[in-house]
């Protein structure tokens, strides 16, 4: 496995040796209401580059990547990637004033539409001649990508190099691939690996209703791919390389921003969570919050962890052989939240609409122990609000590894950093 990786690395590193200045990508995870956190490290961001004197008011980021509701936020900042600054205070306007209504339908008639007849579906699926295609009806987002998104700007902002590529992915139900859909102001060779390939494409609405279409729970979208019409869902699906796509679009280092602690350092038993030390048998709702938090965060755990090895691996080879071969390291800085995002939603769960809170109920969704699946359902402005002041304290905790990722400190990072220089397997 370590060895197809070296291969692949040897390629995509060999491809990008011709650049002479690093190129900073930007890559946005998934987790539907726990992407606000994303917007307190962004809006961190802002000012911990203003204050070390950047004056350029484009995007520092040149290549921007995301995954789910993580899409969402980085094709809006592709949008405004001429006005950083201008992007990430819309986007905080936005997130600071959510209501569930505004992603999905959370009045009593909308989930008894939806909820309630997928529930009875799980029991009586057999009688039912029309099948309900998911837990709940997410159209209204569709009205909010419209107003939050200037698509024909974000063409311009490719056309005059303020941005160099934007991606977006999606999980194809119909074939079972994994695929990045992405927009780029140069050609950029598609790629093909184990389970996941690439398509250019010009970046719609239709793509992140896709990305964000979270299983089971918001219904599939049908997107134009291999000349034919498949069904996508969630982008964070059989994701096994999250930091991939960015650097087959040029980056030279990374930042990603989580939506959830990906390294295990705090345990589920945690101040504040039910201890199931009398093997309670778990809820529905537990389940599918531990299926949840699978999906979203293992996938980004693990390719963490094969940069770190693949790194130290190429440290190993002979100064000759990494120069003939361009090998270089990629610099990640990864910002995580410092809480359990599931704890903070069990406090917040009282401000989801009666009726979403009555569907959850049923399954054990506003119980403790159930909050992991409202977490990621919680789009509601007393919970995205902690949220994004979380990811704000959490990023100026880093300020010094955050202006040595730009190049605007010269101090030494503390033992405590989470970034290392890593090299991606392609």
């Amino acid at each position: 496995m370590l060895n197809d990786h070296l291969e692949s690395l040897l390629q995509l590193q060999k491809s990008h040796a011709v650049e002479t200045a690093p190129n900073c990508g930007l890559l946005l995870t998934g987790g539907g209401a726990r992407a606000a956190y994303q917007v307190g490290v962004l809006k961190a961001i802002v000012e911990l580059l203003r204050e070390a004197g950047r004056k350029d008011a484009a995007s520092p980021f040149k290549i921007i990547c995301g995954t789910s509701a993580g899409a969402i936020n980085a094709t809006a900042l592709a949008c405004r990637a001429d006005n950083f600054d201008e992007g990430v205070y819309r986007l905080l306007d936005i997130w600071e004033n959510f209501t569930a209504e505004q992603v999905y339908r959370a009045d009593s008639l909308g989930v008894i539409r939806t909820g309630a007849k997928w529930l009875t579906a799980l029991t009586f699926g057999w009688l039912l001649r029309r099948r309900p295609t998911s837990l709940l009806d997410n159209t209204p987002l569709v009205g909010l990508l419209h107003r939050m998104l200037d698509l024909p700007r974000l063409d311009d902002n490719l056309r005059y190099g303020h941005l160099k590529a934007l991606a977006v992915t999606a999980s194809s139900y119909t074939s079972g691939y994994h695929v990045t859909f992405y927009q780029a102001n140069e050609p950029v060779e598609p790629w093909l690996r184990s389970q996941r390939l690439a398509q250019p494409d010009q970046i719609t609405i239709e793509h992140l209703m896709a990305s964000s279409a979270i299983p089971f729970v918001f219904p599939a979208i049908p997107i134009g791919f291999n000349n034919r019409r498949e069904y996508f869902g969630d982008g964070s699906m059989r994701q096994l390389a999250p930091i991939s796509p960015a650097i087959h679009l040029g980056s030279e280092k990374v930042l990603v921003v989580g939506a959830g602690q990906v390294e295990g350092k705090t345990p589920y038993n945690s101040p504040g969570q039910t201890n199931n030390a009398h093997g309670t048998y778990p809820s529905l709702a537990q389940i599918a919050g531990h299926a949840m938090s699978s999906i979203f965060l293992d996938s980004l755990s693990v390719d963490i962890e094969r940069l770190q090895r693949i790194n130290k691996t190429i440290s190993l080879l002979p100064e000759t052989i990494r120069k003939n071969y361009a090998l270089r390291p990629i610099e990640v800085l990864v910002i995580f939240p410092s809480q359990r995002l599931d704890v903070l939603a069990s406090k917040k769960i009282g401000s989801l609409p009666r009726a979403m809170r009555t569907l959850l109920g049923g399954i054990g969704g506003t119980e403790v122990r159930g909050s992991a699946l409202a977490s990621y359902l919680l789009f509601e402005a007393e919970y995205t609000r902690e949220l994004i002041d979380l990811g704000y304290n959490d990023t100026l905790a880093r300020k010094v590894d955050v202006l040595n990722f730009f190049g605007l400190n010269s101090a030494t990072s503390s033992q405590e950093d989470q970034s290392s220089p890593a090299s991606m397997p392609g």
